[in-house]
């Protein structure tokens, strides 16, 4: 996988109770998963991962097949050659059509929206093992794209997961993980499973055409804002984060996460009081958006305002015990 680069006033919070997958559900969707294997123009090997999303049907990510001229998934001790695929790049999305596959398909969710904090699993190949692994976490931010979006988890993965199926604790299909951020502390996203269903309606192909390249590895200053935030936060180059979130927060005024790092930015440039009001309106648009939670949290602490630490700690208790424990400590 390639890597790229005043008062609160909260809304109620609608807290769901996601119960971690039991051992049947994650053993029996690990008869639904393949590694997919490919050999490039230039002789090279690659491996990747994939979910069965139909019958005969394998979705995994188009940047996994690139530049390949030999494709074939295993699973149950079996190869499987493919005899047509779907192509998606801009979302890089591929389905693999193959004859007489035995894996039985994963039910695809997507029928309500994945939320804040809730738990997910993924299963796929990290690092190229023989038998499929899995990984636990949580959604950390949702960013909308196009007419889908983008999912963001705390589910680590390396490479050979790229095209590995992202569940929700039910089972359900919820996306593929498909690149992460540069750096140790990079961040994991994954494309949405909207755009598997859409294209499993689409004509197929006998072979690869490539049309274009992946939304995440367009130029610069044509990537998704969420792309473009990051390594400013990483590097703490605090005024160019800042003109790059303001840009985003006017562009895309309901995204909660242009507020959070346009108050990440501003509180490091020591303008607390604008700081904060935009992690109020971070939460305003997303009553589960702990980070904002916890540096609201961390602010009131600094301020002596324990009150609101407390307030505050109550309302990330049932959404990340991490944030409580690192408030605390404040």
């Amino acid at each position: 996988m390639r890597q790229i680069c005043s008062a609160i006033i909260f809304a109620t919070i609608s807290i769901h109770a996601f119960a971690e997958p039991s051992a049947d559900v994650v053993y029996n969707l690990k008869g639904s998963v393949a590694k997919i294997h490919t050999v490039t123009n230039s002789g090279g090997h690659g491996v990747g991962s994939g979910v069965v999303v139909a019958e005969n049907h394998i979705a995994t990510n188009c940047h996994v097949l690139a530049n390949a001229n030999g494709i074939n998934a295993t699973a149950l001790g079996e190869t499987f050659t493919p005899v047509a695929i779907q192509e998606d790049w801009r979302h890089d999305i591929c389905i693999l059509r193959f004859e007489y596959l035995p894996l039985k398909p994963a039910v695809l969710g997507g029928d309500e929206p994945p939320q804040y904090e809730q738990s997910v699993f993924s299963i796929g190949f990290p690092g190229g093992p023989p038998k499929p692994l899995t990984t636990y976490g949580n959604i950390k931010a949702l960013y909308p794209l196009d007419d889908g979006f983008i999912i963001r988890t705390s589910a680590s993965f390396v490479l050979g997961a790229s095209g590995s199926a992202i569940f929700d604790d039910q089972g359900k299909l919820l996306g593929l993980n498909t690149f992460k951020s540069p750096g140790h502390n990079g961040f994991f996203y994954g494309v949405s499973v909207k755009w598997v269903r859409q294209l499993l309606t689409t004509p197929e192909n006998s072979h690869i055409s490539q049309p274009g390249a992946p939304f995440w590895d367009a130029p610069e200053d044509q990537r998704p804002y969420l792309m473009r935030v990051v390594l400013p936060a990483q590097n703490e180059e605090w005024s160019d984060l800042k003109n790059i979130a303001q840009a985003w927060a006017n562009k895309e005024p309901n995204n909660a996460e242009a507020y959070y790092y346009l108050g990440m930015a501003q509180q490091n440039l020591g303008e607390t009081e604008q700081a904060q009001r935009q992690y109020q309106q971070a939460v305003k648009l997303n009553p589960r958006h702990a980070a904002s939670l916890l540096a609201l949290g961390k602010i009131a602490a600094k301020q002596g305002n324990q009150a609101e630490v407390q307030r505050l700690t109550l309302l990330l208790k049932d959404l990340d015990s991490e944030a409580v424990e690192e408030l605390k400590v404040q």
